[in-house]
C-alpha cells in the first residue's frame, strides 16, 4: 500500500484508523468540503469509520455531514496510507484511507458538521486546492493529470 505525508516517527506508537473519501465529480466539476478549522483546509469529502460501521454506510454519512449532498452508488479505486497526528481525538493514527468515486446526486441539506461548506470548483483547481498528498494523487489519477 502507498505511503504519503509525514514520515513515520520511530518509537512512536500508531493507532489504525480507517476512513472513506470520495471523489464526488460531475462533467468537469469535483466537490470539495472546506474545513475551516484552525488551518483550513479542501479535502475530498469522507472521514473515519468508527469502529463496527461498514466503509460504505460510513461514505454516505461522511457526505452529508461535510457536504449536505447525497451520492449515488461510490466505486472504490484504491486505497493509501498516512501517519498523523489527530489533534481532535489527541491520538497519533495510521490512517487507511480508501478511495472511491461516485457522482453527486442532489443536495439535502447544509453541511452539518461546524466550520464545514461545500464547494463545486473545476477539477484543475480541485487538484490545486486539495493539499492531502494522498487525495491529491488519486485525484490526479482519476482525471488524468
Amino acid at each position: 500500500m502507498k505511503r504519503f505525508g509525514e514520515p513515520v516517527i520511530a518509537g512512536q506508537k500508531y493507532i489504525p484508523r480507517p476512513g472513506s473519501y470520495v471523489i464526488l465529480h460531475h462533467g468537469d466539476q469535483v466537490l470539495l468540503t472546506l474545513q475551516d478549522g484552525p488551518d483550513p483546509e479542501f479535502q475530498l469529502p469522507g472521514g473515519g469509520v468508527e469502529r463496527g460501521e461498514h466503509p460504505i454506510p460510513a461514505l454516505h454519512r461522511e457526505v452529508i455531514e461535510e457536504t449536505g449532498w447525497i451520492m449515488g452508488t461510490p466505486r472504490k479505486i484504491g486505497v493509501y496510507k498516512r501517519y498523523a497526528y489527530m489533534p481532535e481525538y489527541d491520538m497519533w493514527a495510521e490512517k487507511i484511507c480508501s478511495v472511491y468515486v461516485a457522482r453527486p446526486c442532489y443536495k439535502l441539506c447544509d453541511p452539518l458538521e461546524d466550520a464545514h461548506s461545500a464547494h463545486f470548483m473545476s477539477i484543475d483547481s480541485a487538484i490545486e486546492l486539495v493539499d492531502d498528498d494522498g487525495q491529491n494523487a488519486f485525484l490526479r489519477a482519476y482525471f488524468g493529470r
